[in-house]
């Protein structure tokens, strides 16, 4: 299978147990899921679906009870420790909710620590690679502040960029905009739109509808198991941010 063609994921027959006393949880139960490169991807459920569950499982923090994942196609199963850590850090790029900046850190050096991380020495400039990631998601003129300093939508800029900045395969984003108020959350959902228009593939977990709205294909768990996968019509975010707020009579 060429590269072109290769999905950045596929998961088949994905099952995650968990033993609670000496009752078993089965949080996911034979997930078949293959997300193509360059696709906008949204992942819904209730609590209690196996969303959070899945969700740990792209991002390689978890290890199914059974199942094989490939990403970018390397069979992660087949990993020890030290090669899923170094997977995760050569494919990936996380985001969350609570943003997780180091808060005595500047903007800069939040988004240059994944390259400290990175036992092969791949990036040659830290810090050029930092303010270019920073200037990609429009915070050129924050680098040296700190995170006490910013919005939360540049927080989640700062942590936006600190995912980009390692050239990842795979951005995951979980629950990103749920800190936000909701013009903020346009705005954030525009930056990644603008990212995968650029070609790279985004998994975002939400349960928020209208977050949802803006990717290109939602899947829905229930009880572990996948239960509507479907593209999506997108809305433009972008288009959003464009028209006028809203005037209260």
């Amino acid at each position: 299978m060429s590269d072109a063609v290769a999905p950045v994921v596929e998961l088949r027959d994905i099952r995650r147990d968990y033993a609670v006393g000496d009752a078993v949880v089965h949080a996911l139960r034979g997930i078949n899921l293959r997300i193509s490169r360059g696709e906008m991807v949204a992942i819904m459920g209730s609590s209690g679906s196996g969303k959070s569950t899945l969700m740990n499982t792209l991002g390689c923090l978890d290890h199914p009870t059974s199942g094989s994942f490939l990403l970018d196609g390397v069979a992660v199963e087949a990993l020890d420790d030290d090669a899923r850590a170094d997977l995760r850090n050569e494919k990936l790029g996380f985001v969350f909710q609570g943003f997780n900046l180091l808060a005595r850190t500047t903007a800069l050096e939040n988004v240059a620590l994944p390259m400290l991380y990175d036992r092969h020495a791949r990036f040659a400039d830290p810090d050029a690679r930092a303010r270019d990631a920073l200037s990609r998601v429009g915070l050129a003129d924050r680098l040296t502040h700190l995170p006490n300093e910013l919005s939360g939508g540049q927080q989640q800029r700062v942590a936006i960029a600190r995912a980009l900045v390692t050239e990842p395969k795979l951005l995951l984003a979980d629950e990103p905009t749920g800190n936000l108020d909701s013009h903020t959350t346009v705005e954030v959902m525009a930056l990644f739109q603008e990212l995968n228009d650029q070609g790279l593939t985004v998994v975002i977990v939400t349960h928020e509808d209208e977050v949802a709205a803006y990717c290109k294909r939602s899947v829905r768990l229930h009880d572990g198991e996948i239960v509507s996968d479907h593209p999506v019509a997108p809305k433009r975010a972008s288009d959003d941010l464009a028209r006028p707020p809203a005037v209260s009579p």
